[in-house]
């Protein structure tokens, strides 16, 4: 298991009472006490960590290299069901964008979201969950097939942002990406949004407008990273975590400014600590946005859906 720089007095304790039980194994001696002390004291070292977490460290935790991504929620929570669907039908297949149909139960979904890599093969071959243009045209052709079969659509974002590269921006990555954003406020289908791990910039809101949007509480949201925020204020990411703080990123920000609906408690630890849990409280959170929206006719939908963006940012003095 990789430990993040704020998580070594963990780390420690944790190779203290592995120490400690081995030691009783092979002696013989009983220090089951000394054990049990090890065990509160890492139990509340790691409460108290996770308690008083900066932006910054819910930064790190969103791309720790042990959390899920979003096959792996895909094969948890739709487990044997999920048929991926392929292509945007003008460029080529976008391997960063993901995308098919999956059942939870007896209901089925159009399931879309980044796909980022395991290893360096992996990440070359998914581009670092970082979509091109064709990526977002074939999550709008997939949502526009659910629209046509009336099933509901879940989007789960996890990406450092659209791939920026020139490639893309000539073949039309803004003008794919607000294409999205503009069919997706009308699409008359329920559309349930979750921010699983990094939701950067125009990348993350191509697929982004939802019905019910929800954050994962190790998670961020926000138009740059503390990183590049950093580079172009200070001319150094140095200031990072200042960044950081000052992007109100987030999920408890997010929640206060009213841009996200509700927040998905993950496991003490980060969802990569707990993973069956993380993958429970995901699942939960999606039946219970659809069992809210299935009632809305499609024009409420849309109605209701317009009218929650529209209302962003409004503020009186």
């Amino acid at each position: 298991m990789e430990y993040l720089d704020f998580e070594q007095p963990i780390k420690e304790l944790e190779e203290q009472l592995e120490k400690c039980l081995t030691i009783g194994e092979e002696s013989g001696i009983d220090i089951t006490d000394t054990c049990k002390k090890l065990e509160l004291k890492l139990a509340e070292t790691r409460k108290e960590i996770f308690k008083n977490l900066t932006a910054w460290q819910k930064v790190q935790l969103s791309r720790h290299p042990s959390r899920p991504y979003f096959m792996d929620y895909i094969n948890n929570i739709f487990q044997d069901s999920f048929m991926e669907l392929h292509g945007d039908r003008t460029v080529k297949d976008d391997k960063a964008m993901v995308g098919g149909l999956g059942k939870i139960g007896d209901q089925s979904f159009m399931i879309i979201g980044q796909q980022k890599g395991y290893n360096t093969k992996t990440r070359q071959y998914r581009n670092f969950g970082m979509s091109n243009p064709e990526g977002y045209r074939k999550a709008l052709r997939l949502m526009k097939m659910a629209e046509k079969f009336g099933i509901p659509v879940v989007t789960l974002l996890d990406t450092p942002g659209a791939f920026p590269g020139i490639e893309a921006e000539e073949r039309g990555q803004g003008e794919a990406i607000a294409r999205n954003i503009f069919e997706m406020t009308r699409l008359k289908t329920p559309i349930i949004t979750i921010v699983i791990g990094e939701g950067a910039s125009g990348g993350a809101l191509g697929i982004g407008v939802g019905d019910r949007v929800y954050m994962m509480e190790y998670t961020w949201y926000s138009v740059i990273s503390p990183e590049s925020c950093s580079s172009i204020l200070w001319r150094s990411w140095e200031h990072k975590e200042k960044a950081a703080e000052a992007l109100k990123l987030t999920a408890p920000d997010m929640k206060e400014l009213k841009l996200i609906d509700d927040i998905i408690k993950e496991p003490l630890g980060g969802a990569h600590a707990n993973r069956e849990q993380a993958y429970e409280a995901v699942k939960n959170a999606i039946l219970k946005a659809f069992n809210e929206l299935k009632k809305l006719k499609s024009e409420d939908l849309v109605k209701k859906r317009m009218k929650k963006y529209v209302e962003m940012g409004v503020y009186n003095d």
